[in-house]
């Protein structure tokens, strides 16, 4: 079993390399899983259940919209549970940091239409965009 320091550490690691030498990733991920999100923030989960606390403003985006959609079309609007969306923990982190770059619109096209692929091919199974050596790998820019 790994330890929660050495798991925080290949954590980090790996941000830094999805990253590419660019500023960490802004999202606030709390392990404590309380309800409630902090002020500018909502939260969603991701098919492996982890928690992530996204800002608002990322609601505007075409991709977060997409995964809202898609979410529920897969699992319908969340009574009193949490918003599930349709992509593992990994994409999902991979998503936000474009998201937080600010990426052009044309490579948000392109994120979307990797992403519904993806959906599309396995809409009950976890969407990894990096996990299938068939599918086209988007990295950022």
């Amino acid at each position: 079993m790994i330890s929660a320091k050495r798991l925080i550490t290949m954590a980090r690691k790996w941000q830094k390399m999805a990253a590419g030498n660019r500023k960490t990733i802004s999202y606030k991920v709390d392990h404590r899983h309380s309800p409630e999100a902090n002020k500018g923030h909502f939260v969603v989960y991701s098919m492996d259940h982890k928690r992530f606390e996204v800002p608002l403003k990322y609601l505007s985006t075409n991709v977060f919209r997409e995964l809202l959609k898609w979410s529920e079309e897969e699992f319908g609007l969340p009574a009193n549970g949490p918003i599930m969306l349709p992509c593992d923990s990994v994409s999902l982190e991979y998503v936000i940091s474009l998201v937080q770059e600010h990426i052009p619109e044309d490579v948000e096209k392109a994120l979307i239409t990797s992403m519904a692929a993806c959906h599309n091919e396995a809409s009950s199974s976890s969407c990894g965009l990096s996990q299938s050596h068939e599918q086209t790998i988007i990295y950022g820019f």
